[in-house]
């Protein structure tokens, strides 16, 4: 009962603050895709520190090596939790352009936000996955970061994690930006992407992983390149006894 009360508490909260921001945002789209979706991602800031502050769940970052904030990534991260959205948000400070399902820019309010501050992907498209990948690609050489959840979708393996899509990847040799691996541990605890009411105060730890240079790799290194981040955060989140993973989906 504790759960589902406190589950329609967050969300009235969550729409409340973006019916708040919204006129913001609005007022944000007239000056483009660049200046006005800078703009409005650090609305989205805004949001997520009011929100997290309301429901009583707390943002850890660790680091494992030093991140600059300032330097151009492609950041990529697990993706296990509706509750990886706000944390992404939450977590990273500088306007950058995470790329998500297009699904969810149909949603009245919050499609009008989430398509202008996200590059958004239709999976089941190869044109339209071309189409973002192009967009993505601008954005990199603007000097702005892009975030992406590799997965694609959530995992439901239950391993540390499922197979990755290769764009992400490919975009990192062809722009020579750097990857930085990110891990959402507590998400998954907070609020299982298979439970409906089940949203929980507590803490999210988010692990900046080591920085990962591409240049070594070449232009046909994609494969390696995408297997090597794989290894990675697969072997951190069964050091960090990531809750989702089942103890026979450990290596």
């Amino acid at each position: 009962m504790f759960r589902i009360l406190y589950t329609i508490w967050a969300a009235i909260i969550f729409v409340a603050i973006m019916l708040l921001i919204f006129p913001l945002a609005i007022i944000a789209a007239f000056f483009g895709r660049i200046k006005g979706g800078n703009f409005i991602y650090r609305l989205c800031i805004t949001w997520a520190d009011i929100w997290f502050a309301l429901t009583g769940i707390r943002v850890k970052k660790i680091y494992e090596t030093p991140f600059d904030p300032d330097k151009k990534y492609i950041l990529i991260a697990n993706h296990i939790s509706y509750l990886d959205i706000p944390v992404m948000i939450k977590v990273f400070r500088k306007p950058m352009r995470p790329l998500g399902k297009v699904e969810m820019a149909k949603i009245p309010v919050f499609g009008f936000i989430y398509n202008r501050a996200i590059v958004t992907v239709n999976r089941d498209s190869a044109t339209e996955r071309a189409k973002s990948i192009r967009i993505l690609r601008s954005v990199i050489n603007k000097g702005i970061s892009i975030f992406v959840f590799p997965e694609g979708t959530f995992n439901e393996t239950g391993g540390p994690l499922k197979s990755f899509y290769n764009g992400a990847f490919k975009l990192a040799l062809e722009t020579n930006t750097p990857i930085r691996p990110v891990l959402f541990l507590d998400t998954y605890t907070r609020m299982p992407y298979d439970r409906r009411f089940s949203l929980n105060p507590g803490q999210c730890r988010a692990v900046f992983l080591e920085e990962i240079d591409v240049g070594s790799f070449g232009e046909k290194g994609s494969e390696r390149l995408k297997q090597k981040v794989y290894e990675l955060m697969e072997q951190k989140l069964i050091e960090y006894n990531a809750s989702w993973i089942k103890p026979d989906k450990q290596e």
